[in-house]
């Protein structure tokens, strides 16, 4: 498939080719799933030769990096067992792997399934697979199964190494499988995965979120955190790089959070000193950082650094201590900013972006102000910003005090003027210097174009060829414009 790699450990390649499916399926795992991964692959066999072509699938993902990366395991799995991969129209096999932040991301959800059912009555072989976040709420579960029924496979967040074997329940049942898990302790490791760039991927450094921000759904559908053994995160980037990738991305719900459960402790300052030592990995990124508990350790390490990308996203969600303290983000507007401030002082050239919600229940507007103070302190380079909208299920959504939506508009408004403002001043600091650039892809409006990206994550486009993709290239910084530049290859 054009731009996507397909990574496995050939090891476990040799494991799925001998397994033996006139046995028992193994207990142990990923063992287990290799079974399960050749047994699908015969029966999806079968059923190409009876309909005299191969059977297609489709992965679609909503939501954050994390379910993008899930989602790469997934179409990596289908790949394995035989299924070739197409546009959602014109699948087999549909996979959704939803998001549940939002609860209009719940309604997308189901608006794109009545679609789905309309392709299922044109082609009776297909099914349809649901996991993620939405399928860990048990009222999605109930009125799926009600008025859903056409659906084939539902599943959560917990589970996603079982795929194999659920896709084979759902391809020898006539009726929906449903294998949800309220939690989990369990990590598996070498399972198959369908990247969608060859030079860069993500990579998961831990699972779940112990953090209960009061308008937050994910530590009820994502679980408690469990960290990766460090030698296993070790191990598959060192795989990754042997196989062309140049950039990781780090992934946890709260990276600085990661090692605090593993039976013998490490910081996440001390995994990515040893993610640095990995030979041929160019560019280190990770997301999402919580500003309650990132540490001077890891401020050092990112300034002696070689590798670390000079780019940190670090969520404010409010400027009033009095609002962060009813989100339950468990810092204060001052040790926010005297957090910044040492940040900068370390790192005198990193890139902040972060996240702000406007329209918290119980907001004034001199809160509001007083986020409007720390953007204008802080001035990050770029800004997510939400209007707040409830979520059931959440603490914040039984709150009194929820704002009139004319006042949060204005606001939203007046703080999106801003963040626009300081980040079109912020992005445009490095006009006329020469800096490394990662060449991601064929720039879609010009192919005389590549597009890459900076080490401060901000996109630039300039004159070449494919031959660059994948590649780090001096490029001069000609032009800014908003938020990107044209630039000039340099040699």
């Amino acid at each position: 498939m054009e731009n996507k790699e397909l990574i496995f450990d050939n090891n476990a390649d040799i494991l799925i080719e001998k397994a033996d499916l006139t046995k028992e399926p193994p207990a142990e795992e990923p063992y287990r799933q290799y079974w399960f991964i050749k047994k699908a692959r015969e029966l999806i066999k079968a059923k190409s030769e009876e309909l005299g072509r191969p059977l297609t699938s489709s992965t679609v993902t909503f939501g954050c990096q994390m379910n993008a990366r899930d989602s790469e395991k997934l179409a990596g799995i289908l790949e394995r067992m035989g299924y070739v991969e197409v546009q959602e129209e014109e699948a087999d096999f549909v996979i959704y792997n939803t998001c549940t932040v939002r609860e209009n991301a719940n309604l997308r959800v189901y608006g794109r399934l009545g679609y789905l059912h309309s392709l299922k009555k044109k082609n009776p072989h297909m099914m349809i697979g649901l996991c993620g976040c939405m399928m860990q709420e048990p009222q999605v579960v109930e009125k799926l199964k009600k008025s859903y029924s056409f659906v084939n496979l539902i599943f959560g967040t917990h589970n996603i190494y079982k795929f194999a074997e659920l896709v084979v329940s759902a391809l020898l049942s006539d009726h929906m499988v449903i294998d949800i898990w309220k939690d989990t302790d369990k990590i598996v490791e070498d399972l198959p995965s369908q990247r969608k760039f060859p030079f860069k991927s993500g990579v998961n450094i831990m699972f779940g979120c112990n953090n209960f921000c009061s308008y937050c759904i994910v530590p009820y559908v994502r679980g408690r955190e469990r960290s990766r053994n460090p030698k296993d995160i070790v191990r598959e980037i060192e795989r990754l790089v042997a196989d062309g990738v140049v950039e990781v991305m780090l992934l946890g719900q709260n990276v600085n959070s990661y090692g605090k459960n593993l039976e013998e402790p490490m910081t996440f300052a001390q995994l990515l000193q040893e993610v640095e030592k990995i030979e041929g990995l160019k560019r280190i990124r990770f997301m999402t950082s919580h500003p309650k508990d990132l540490s001077d350790e890891l401020i050092e390490v990112m300034k002696n650094s070689k590798k670390i990308c000079k780019h940190l996203h670090l969520p404010l969600q409010s400027g009033s201590t009095e609002i962060l303290k009813v989100m339950n983000r468990r810092y204060t507007k001052e040790q926010y900013l005297n957090l910044v401030e040492r940040i900068r002082a370390a790192i005198p050239d990193i890139s902040l972006t972060t996240d702000i919600i406007v329209g918290f229940p119980g907001e004034t507007e001199e809160d509001f102000l007083e986020t409007m103070d720390v953007v204008e302190k802080v001035r990050y380079d770029s800004a997510f910003t939400f209007i707040y909208s409830k979520r059931t299920g959440t603490p914040a959504a039984a709150m009194e005090n929820q704002i009139p939506e004319d006042v949060v508009k204005d606001r939203f408004d007046r703080l999106l003027s801003k963040v626009q403002e300081i980040g079109r001043e912020m992005s445009s600091r490095d006009t006329g210097t020469i800096q490394e650039v990662l060449v991601e892809e064929q720039n879609s409006q010009d192919p005389h174009l590549m597009t890459g990206r900076l080490s401060n994550n901000l996109l630039i486009h300039f004159e070449g060829d494919t031959s660059l993709l994948g590649q780090i290239c001096q490029v001069h910084l000609d032009e800014c414009r908003g938020f990107y530049y044209m630039g000039t290859k340099v040699g």
